[in-house]
């Protein structure tokens, strides 16, 4: 984790990111988490520069290849950012062997 004296609190990410929890109580150590995986689903770029100035890349790395869900474009995004593969990617993994009820 970066020093936190970048002094990035909750206020300064969306609101709307924060629908469903007190964002007042919201701890950005123990929910690192649920804030990354939250920025990448409804995030905007302004949040995700927030994002890296709380966590290294490296720590998002680490986090964003056991999340279960992302849509393609997030994917992609990542996959180009980390120079990874989808394969190395839980939510790849995961929907491959869950068949796509429309699909079938």
């Amino acid at each position: 984790m970066k020093d936190l004296a970048s002094k990035i609190q909750p206020s300064d990410f969306s609101p709307h990111l924060f629908w469903d929890v007190d964002a007042g109580k919201f701890d950005l150590v123990q929910s690192k988490k649920w804030l990354i995986e939250r920025v990448l689903e409804y995030g905007v770029l302004s949040v995700w520069k927030n994002l890296k100035e709380i966590y290294s890349l490296e720590e998002i790395k680490r986090v964003v290849v056991t999340i279960r869900t992302l849509d393609e474009v997030t994917l992609s995004f990542l996959c180009v950012l980390f120079d990874l593969e989808k394969e190395n990617f839980r939510c790849y993994t995961n929907k491959q062997s869950t068949p796509d009820f429309w699909k079938s």
